[in-house]
């Protein structure tokens, strides 16, 4: 019978690490690009879209510090990803490291949550790009028709009259044009990546600059939702908000925002699935995850500050006022004389969106390249282009399923379920390299994440224990809907996966003592 816990040894995957020429990625990213890939991921949907989100539903002006809790536990699991990535520069991120620590069919598991993360955080993303792509033709004194750009599962009243989606054209086409420019080349995408990197935080810079002289103290005060707040409702008397459990005031809605801006922060294990690409990964790895974390936290915090200080947290739990699109919304609203800047802002935003659409879609092929590679997806996955040296098939595959997600699915609904991939990762990774300084205590570790011995696991434990919190604050019918996605990832891997895996068949070739030695050289302060 299978051994389903099997691990894929370690020496392996050093050696894939190592390994060059036809059927491997070309290694053509610097630090640089790794920090850009990381604050181009991090910097979209999640500080335009879930910071208004997390107030109107949770935390209030209290978002800043929602931000923060979240920021904790990435940063502990930055940490343990940075000693995975620069110890195990291959790609498929968290995947590939559970797979050497925890066993394929915890890496299955782990595969498929970021199918959620990677995946589902693209077309959320491309569903806010569809959305402030109207905002923008609106002020050209045109749009694109309701039904044109929504999901066939939302409806609103358009004018007075009540109008129901079709399919959110805008979200498919940009899924479309970044899928053809990822199949183009590694390079050429994270240069794109780059240029619009600047120009975001250029334009998230001025916000808050400007932004911050419009600061009504009233809109701060309380901080923290009452546990008795009115619900919110809409222009026709009906709650679209209220505040009566326990992660959704107080406290307790510190925690249910930092699960609903996690989000915001996924960028950063993007990085990871680009270790196979990186030009000197044990330096470069480290630098992009921690780089781009610090980076995103302290702009996070100051814009969620000027947001809700700008307008009130209420004003965005309405659908008719701020809505999805709040940082054109406060501009327009309440900063009197810089309406341009809205204007720019939503330009930044459209553009910036894009880039996070790209790394999402790059990160999953990089997951999908390695679970191909080990016979847990069809092979085709791991098939490069004959002239670019890209998955082109996985980029082909993602167009269509993640095209078909951001043109039929709400943007909420995908969010949510976007956060559980991530904090489901992150958990897992924390836990891995614990087990990792157990089972190999002497495999060198060019970057080492602190307090976290065999004995004295503090950081690995910290970032598992406040992922799974924020997991306990998703609402219930986000954690009932990804229980059934993981039930069916679960029938997926044993009648496919475990059949078709290389390990499971003893494909994979271990190798002999001398050449493990090659890998693995002692290192006496590793303890």
């Amino acid at each position: 019978m299978a051994n389903i816990f099997a691990k894929k040894p370690l020496a392996i995957l050093l050696g894939e690490a190592n390994s060059s020429g036809e059927g491997t990625l070309k290694r053509t990213l610097g630090a640089a690009n790794l920090v850009a890939l990381g604050v181009g991921a991090i910097i979209g949907a999640g500080l335009f879209v879930r910071t208004a989100a997390a107030a109107a539903q949770a935390s209030g002006p209290g978002v800043t510090l929602a931000f923060i809790v979240a920021a904790i536990g990435c940063a502990f699991a930055g940490l343990c990803y940075a000693e995975f990535a620069a110890m195990i520069p291959i790609a498929g991120s968290a995947y590939t490291y559970a797979y050497t620590t925890m066993g394929e069919f915890i890496a299955w598991v782990i595969g498929w949550a970021l199918i959620m993360e990677y995946a589902l955080g693209a077309a959320t993303v491309a569903i806010a790009w569809s959305e402030y792509l109207n905002k923008l033709l609106e002020v050209f004194g045109t749009s694109i028709p309701y039904a044109w750009s929504h999901s066939p599962l939302e409806s609103a009243a358009v004018n007075g009259v009540m109008e129901h989606g079709i399919i959110n054209l805008p979200a498919l086409f940009i899924v479309v044009v970044l899928s053809l420019l990822l199949i183009k080349g590694t390079q050429e995408s994270a240069t794109f990546n780059s240029v619009i990197v600047v120009v975001k935080v250029a334009i998230v810079l001025i916000f808050i600059a400007v932004g911050w002289q419009f600061i009504n103290p009233a809109n701060h005060t309380p901080y923290l939702i009452p546990e008795n707040a009115e619900p919110v409702k809409n222009a026709a008397g009906e709650i679209v908000r209220s505040y009566e459990a326990w992660n959704k005031h107080g406290w307790g809605g510190i925690l249910g925002g930092a699960a609903i801006v996690f989000f915001a922060f996924i960028g950063f294990d993007a990085v990871s699935t680009a270790a196979q690409e990186a030009k000197n990964p044990k330096r470069d790895m480290p630098i992009g995850i921690l780089g781009s974390l610090a980076v995103c936290t302290v702009l996070y915090i100051l814009f969620g500050h000027v947001l809700t200080g700008v307008a009130s947290w209420r004003e965005f739990a309405d659908p008719a006022k701020g809505g999805e699109a709040s940082v054109a919304y406060a501009i327009k609203e309440h900063m009197p004389g810089f309406e341009w800047l809205s204007t720019a802002v939503t330009v930044a935003i459209l553009a910036g969106f894009s880039s996070v659409i790209l790394v999402m879609l790059m990160g999953q092929s990089r997951v999908f390249f390695s679970m191909a590679n080990d016979g847990l997806m069809p092979k085709a996955f791991s098939e490069l282009h004959p002239k670019f040296h890209t998955p082109y098939k996985s980029n082909l595959a993602l167009l269509v399923f993640v095209g078909a997600f951001a043109a039929f699915i709400p943007g909420s609904l995908a969010g949510d379920l976007t956060s559980f991939g991530t904090l489901l990762a992150f958990v897992l990774v924390s836990i891995g390299v614990w087990l990792m300084r157990r089972s190999d205590p002497n495999q060198p570790r060019p970057f080492r994440s602190p307090l976290s011995s065999a004995s004295f696991p503090l950081v690995p434990f910290l970032g598992a224990g406040i992922c799974l919190l924020m997991i306990m604050a998703l609402d219930y019918d986000t954690l009932k809907l990804a229980l059934i996605w993981m039930l069916l990832g679960f029938v997926v891997y044993f009648l496919y996966g475990r059949k078709n895996s290389k390990l499971q068949q003893g494909i994979v070739v271990v190798p002999t003592e001398m050449e493990e030695q090659a890998f693995i050289e002692p290192d006496a302060d590793n303890k």
